[in-house]
């Protein structure tokens, strides 16, 4: 057990000695100074470049195949569940600029235990997500070498995970400008075969559409497919986990959080129209995880085809690489309140990595992909963090009723509190949603959470410490 006098972080500083903002710096007391060099055009690109990815390359054909072209209104609900969140979180992280994100908030606002479930939830839940991300990246492989083999699929998700944590081990200098050029390529592959699809489905020489029902199967797998896409939103919260460095946070944070919700909201839907005009939802269902490069080829043949797949393999381990990045920060943040071993935040010294942090990361990633349950990883991801969604909210209002002295946020939610309440509400409402298998799986996970906090760090005490 971790003893009291070690770990008991209440008679720490407040935030109003500890952290000095300014609209240039953010100046920390153990003499770290975050100097804001992020905009609201970079903070929007973070949220962009990280959602961007199984929305479009994964999703179009599963989603498709279970709601038909309503499956666009499923995009819809996630995106304004994920906004919903993002005010709440706006407001949080303007108040904590601190790394650890929705985790961070949880602990300070509403204490240990909520903090612990909701930090392993986020670490596990960014685990299952990259494991879904490489999955999918060994489907664009395979069709891009021409294999039709679930074990090709699999071994290359298993290796590609291998790689990217041997990779994040061993330092990534310049990862930023990679991932900027990245996203930029992404964008412009996205954009250009969107706006073909939407001129040859409605434009002036356009070749129509499928004839099809907007809900074929009825409406009842909207919400169902709502739970299950909410995967593809997973990424604006990352904005929150760099607040200390964007300019005028008050204005950019929430603009960037909500201008990358809707920004990709709309991608999303657009492709779901495109991918159903061009080829029905029926076909969309038989063409499985790579769906969107059928329809590429549909529509700008072979040439069209080998850029979307291209672009798939980018956003997939793109995205599975950030998941890998983010779910190491989970744990090294865990370390750090030690309701995880000390060990854990350990740094590499040659490379300056959180090495036993990566490795708890990246050895779970490859174990998970390995299984190749594309629906089952997804809407686990989607479950762990549905619920830290919700806890946000409820921090939120936890930290209104009963604000410590040190809380003074830049941002204010608006509508307060009808914003938190809804957003909280909805988050858990979605897992009601999702498949049972992905329900006790996700279920599991919390009370594990929950047994390990009373095992290891029922001593701790965070509420309140910043």
């Amino acid at each position: 057990m971790v003893e009291p006098s070690d770990t008991n972080l209440e008679d720490e500083s407040p935030v109003t000695g500890d952290v000095e903002e300014t609209d240039e710096a953010t100046k920390h007391g153990d003499d770290v100074e975050l100097e804001r060099t992020i905009g609201l055009t970079g903070a929007v690109s973070i949220g962009v470049g990280t959602m961007i990815g199984a929305g479009i390359f994964v999703f179009p054909g599963i989603a498709a195949g279970r709601a038909g072209p309503a499956a666009s209104a499923s995009f819809i609900i996630g995106a304004v569940v994920a906004l919903l969140v993002a005010l709440p979180a706006s407001e949080l992280a303007t108040a904590m600029p601190r790394s650890g994100g929705g985790y961070y908030f949880i602990s300070r606002g509403m204490g240990t235990f909520a903090g612990t479930v909701v930090g392993i939830g986020l670490w596990l839940g960014l685990v299952f997500a990259s494991a879904f991300y490489l999955v999918g990246f060994g489907e664009y492989l395979a069709v891009l070498v021409g294999v039709e083999s679930s074990g090709f699929v699999i071994g290359s998700a298993v290796v590609a995970g291998v790689v990217l944590t041997g990779v994040s081990l061993t330092g990534t200098e310049n990862a930023a400008k990679i991932q900027n050029v990245v996203v930029a390529v992404l964008l412009s592959i996205l954009v250009s075969f969107l706006a073909y699809g939407v001129i040859n489905a409605v434009g002036p020489f356009s070749a129509g559409t499928v004839p099809e029902r907007y809900a074929p199967f009825g409406y009842a797998p909207v919400l169902s497919t709502a739970a299950l896409v909410f995967t593809s939103y997973l990424g604006f919260a990352q904005i929150a986990t760099v607040a200390g460095e964007i300019k005028k946070p008050s204005r950019n944070l929430p603009l960037g959080m909500v201008g990358s919700v809707v920004a990709v909201g709309v991608m999303y839907v657009v492709t779901v129209f495109v991918a159903t005009s061009a080829v029905g939802s029926e076909t969309l269902r038989g063409y499985g995880e790579t769906a969107i490069v059928e329809v590429a080829r549909e529509l700008l043949g072979t040439t069209g085809a080998l850029a979307v797949v291209g672009a798939g393999l980018l956003a997939t381990v793109s995205s599975a690489n950030a998941s890998v990045l983010a779910s190491s920060r989970a744990v090294y943040a865990l370390s750090r309140d030690a309701l995880l071993p000390r060990r854990a935040a350990d740094v590499n010294l040659r490379y300056g990595t959180p090495h036993i942090a990566l490795a708890l990361a990246g050895g779970p990633v490859v174990l998970l992909a390995s299984t190749g349950r594309v629906e089952v990883l997804a809407e686990v991801a989607s479950f762990l963090h549905l619920v830290m969604y919700g806890l946000i909210c409820f921090a939120l209002i936890a930290l209104r009723r009963s604000p410590p002295d040190w809380y003074e946020p830049r941002f204010r939610t608006p509508l307060y509190p009808v914003v938190p309440i809804v957003g909280g509400v909805a988050s858990f409402a979605l897992i009601y949603y999702m498949q049972t298998a992905s329900k006790i799986v996700g279920s599991l996970v919390m009370v594990a959470a929950g047994g390990w906090c009373f095992y290891y760090a029922d001593d701790v005490s965070l509420r309140g410490a910043v």
